[in-house]
């Protein structure tokens, strides 16, 4: 593998991309450290050292350090995430969108309204981090407002409810763009490259603190061990495809005969990949942030429980909602390929089984079955951090476990993911750019 990038850094083409993949992914890094202004810094930072092992915590990982900071690229490019996911839900369920869908260049069409979405998905999103903030800063007793007249009641300024909005969206927008700019003219796709440098660059310092303490021997064998095999189990699952075989027909046009032969249709034991761990967090979560705003020690044991991801019950759902996301996502995905339908047209057909109902039905028992090995995975990853939290308290002292970090949070289970699958694809890009010009690739 380093041979293989040392052979694409000699070509003077890949190292332009990659040269220019590094420079748009420092100018992000720049974008993470500007303030939305007028931010109380002291309020946050005292947030945040209260919610070491919380959900602000895993926000903050995701965006590379620009929630701990609030910057402006604080919603990350997530706002845009969700469009295309309300997008994707939505065409298998809309005629219009779905007729366009199926036109030529109907997919460009679909990737703008993708764009026209996340505008307002930005803004609203800016409000309701705010607001989820303010909620955390007032149940840990601090009386000052994140931002000073942020709001829509009364003793609220209007301007700096707008001005904060208009500057947080736009924040989002800017980092898309530069995702746009990588996927163009540099190596790899740019959104993914973008969430990718904003978890990796956030590791060094999470890293530094789990060593911190008593237990920063057990803390970092643990953090070894346990990357080491979720990477192993990750890769293997991400890679791992059911192959149904596929005969085509010959077809006789004038005196020349076409098509024929065999291929088969691979479908991905993960194919909903971590959308439904995005899903999960954002419902589990909810309880926390409605309970932000009321008081008494119920409101308080509720924060407690699924603000800061503590107790059985916690992960006990998010466990079967990330289970039952994944076959919700991967139901819509399959729904929307027509694998029946296009095969039939092109006159496809799976030995034994009959075209059209028949081989629909066939299709959605094997992606059930292997779909439950996917979501079974994607569950275990994502209680990781309870699963790690259980043994702290198990092999360490109860109060040196109470103070650890936990190490399954220096890289969340949706960070993993994300890491691993967009290494594996910038490589595989990078492999085929290398073949091309006749040199061994990353992957044999």
């Amino acid at each position: 593998m380093i041979e293989a990038l040392r052979n694409a850094f000699r070509l003077p083409d890949l190292r332009r991309k990659m040269l220019y993949t590094l420079f748009i992914l420092v100018i992000y890094q720049f974008a993470a450290h500007v303030t939305v202004p007028g931010v109380q810094r002291g309020a946050l930072d005292q947030l945040f050292r209260e919610n070491e092992s919380g959900f602000l915590s895993v926000l903050n990982l995701l965006s590379g350090g620009a929630v701990s900071n609030f910057s402006v690229i604080a919603n990350g490019v997530y706002p845009y995430i969700t469009a295309s996911i309300i997008l994707q839900l939505l065409v298998p369920i809309i005629p219009r969108l779905e007729a366009i869908a199926k036109e030529p260049g109907g997919q460009e069409k679909i990737n703008q309204y993708t764009y026209y979405l996340a505008i307002p998905m930005a803004a609203l999103q800016s409000i309701g981090q705010i607001n989820i903030f303010q909620s955390q800063i007032n149940a840990s007793g601090l009386n000052v407002d994140l931002i000073e007249g942020f709001g829509f009641g009364a003793g609220s300024n209007l301007l700096t409810t707008i001005s904060v909005i208009v500057t947080m969206t736009a924040g989002t927008m800017f980092a898309i763009w530069l995702g746009e700019l990588i996927t163009e003219q540099g190596i790899g796709n740019g959104i993914s490259i973008i969430i990718f440098a904003g978890i990796v660059a956030h590791v060094p310092a999470n890293l530094y603190q789990l060593l911190q303490g008593e237990a920063a021997v057990f803390n970092l064998i643990a953090f070894v061990v346990l990357t080491l095999v979720t990477v192993v189990v990750i890769v293997v699952i991400q890679e791992g495809t059911r192959r149904i075989p596929v005969q085509y027909g010959k077809r006789v046009r004038g005196r020349r005969m076409y098509g024929g032969g065999a291929t088969h249709i691979p479908l991905k034991v993960n194919t909903a990949g971590m959308i439904p761990l995005i899903f999960a967090q954002s419902i589990v979560t909810f309880p926390a942030i409605v309970a932000g705003f009321f008081s008494g020690d119920v409101a308080t044991r509720i924060q407690d429980m699924f603000g800061n991801q503590q107790g059985f019950l916690y992960w006990f759902i998010y466990f079967w909602l990330v289970v039952g996301f994944t076959f919700f996502y991967t139901s819509v995905m399959i729904q929307n390929q027509n694998l029946a339908d296009n095969l039939q047209k092109n006159g496809g057909f799976i030995p034994g089984i009959r075209p059209g109902r028949r081989t629909q039905d066939y299709i959605n028992r094997i992606v059930n079955r292997i779909t439950l090995v996917g979501a079974v995975f994607l569950g275990a990853v994502a209680i990781l951090p309870g699963l790690m939290q259980l043994v702290q308290r198990l092999v360490l002292d109860p109060a040196v476990a109470a103070s650890s970090r936990n190490p399954a949070l220096v890289i969340s289970s949706a960070g993993l993911i994300i890491v691993v699958g967009v290494v594996i694809d910038t490589m595989r890009q990078l492999e085929a750019q290398l073949t091309m010009r006749n040199y061994d690739g990353f992957l044999r």
